[in-house]
Parts: C-alpha cells; structure tokens; sequence
C-alpha cells in the first residue's frame, strides 16, 4: 500500500520538502488514516509536518486559504456608527467630524462613506414608508435638543443646540446653550417665538426630564413640570408629550 501511494506523481512534487499537499495526497492521506495510520506516519510518508497533518485531519479535507483580518479604525464602532448613521440622515460627512471629536479617529470621508453604504438601502426604505405628520398653519411647533462640539477658542468644547421646528411650514429656529437646563428649554421656545413672531397653539415636547415628570407609555397619561405649565399659560399655548 505505501509502495503505491509514494508512487503516484503528484506526490513526487510534495514530498522534496513543501507542506502544500495536492487534493489528490490530501485524500490518500485520509484513507490511510482511517486505516488506522498515526499523524506521524502520514507526516514522514507525505514529507510535511505533524501539525499539517493533523490541520488537514482536523477539517476533512484541503484546507481553503484563510486570508487573515486586517484591522480596521472602525473596529469596535458598528453599533456607533449606524446609530449616527440614521441619526444624522446618513450624512458620513458629519459621522467624519464625530469619529474625529468623539474617538480621536482621523480619516478621510471617502472611507466612512463605504464603511456606511451598507445601511443606506434601509434609509431610503425608512423613507419610503415614513408618512409625514401634517398640521395646519400656526397649529404646532416641536421642540429637541442635540449636542455637537465646537472650538471655542483652543479648546473643544460640548454644546447643547435647542431646536424648534414648525409643524405647517417646516422653518427652524437653532439656539446654542452650554447646558440643557428647564431654563434653556424656555430660552431656547421664547427665541423661536420672538424669531417666527407668533406663538402656536400646540408646542410638542419630546419627554425631557427637565419639563415633563411622569409619561406612561399605555395610559399616556402625562404630567408636567409646573413651571412649564406656568410657562404656558403666560405664552399662551398647550404642551403635548410625544407618544
């Protein structure tokens, strides 16, 4: 038996010394230890060593070539990067700006934009299927905060950044703050009112700590802070709480 398997031509080529085997020697080398050849039989029959041998024991067969990982800067950021990805709209060029101030990571914007393609085809669906809310005219303004950060002088600094946007009309008003305090909140929706030059009747508020103290998510009942009711009524509006 080992007379004829040593006399096969392709086994010429692998046993002066290589431990690539061919598909062919790899099947021998099977069937030989299924008869009951040790490892390191096989190995001084085949002219490799033990542990490819066994590697190729181990996986049945010719083992495909494994290109190993390279390292990439987005290791570890998967979960960061796709929630800036939907939040900011899909914009990478924001996700750059962030990954710089955030995590240190300096890279060109062309690379964050592949490493984020992936998720662009849901965004367009999450378009798609998105229904606008529309109200009337005057009816409704939400209000949010969002932070960024900014040079202010040498040093990079955290800002807090309220936003008012108009349910009818979709015209914003941005004002920045160092905090996101109740009196930020009511800086921020007497800005807007002063900017649009009127007062809707209905302002949506986004669940803030710092205005709304109890929302239960199956009742919806909801209760304000009192000062924000005495804000409103001095305005002359009615706060809602998104669901």
């Amino acid at each position: 038996m080992t007379s004829a398997i040593s006399s096969h031509p392709a086994l010429s080529q692998t046993m002066q010394g290589g431990d690539m085997l061919q598909a062919d020697e790899v099947v021998a080398m099977l069937r030989l230890h299924e008869l009951g050849w040790g490892s390191k039989r096989l190995s001084k029959e085949f002219g490799c060593a033990r542990n490819t041998v066994r590697r190729y024991l181990r996986e049945g067969g010719v083992a495909p070539f494994k290109r190993p990982a390279r390292r990439s800067a987005f290791d570890g950021l998967d979960d960061w990067l796709r929630e800036r990805f939907f939040r900011h709209d899909g914009n990478a060029d924001v996700i750059r700006q962030e990954l710089a101030s955030e995590h240190g990571i300096i890279i060109g914007l062309r690379s964050v934009e592949l490493r984020v393609r992936q998720w662009r085809r849901e965004l367009k669906a999450q378009k798609r299927a998105t229904v606008r809310f529309e109200t009337a005219p005057g009816h409704q303004m939400q209000i949010d905060f969002g932070d960024t950060k900014v040079w202010i002088g040498d040093e990079r600094v955290r800002i807090h950044l309220f936003v008012g946007t108009l349910g009818y009309s979709r015209r914003m008003h941005a004002r920045a703050s160092l905090r996101e305090r109740q009196a930020d909140w009511f800086a921020g929706m007497e800005g807007a009112f002063l900017r649009f030059g009127g007062v809707p009747a209905e302002v949506l508020i986004d669940n803030a700590k710092a205005l709304v103290e109890h929302h239960d998510p199956v009742t919806r009942e909801v209760r304000f802070n009192a000062r924000l009711h005495a804000f409103a009524r001095y305005w002359g509006f009615t706060p809602r709480a998104c669901a």
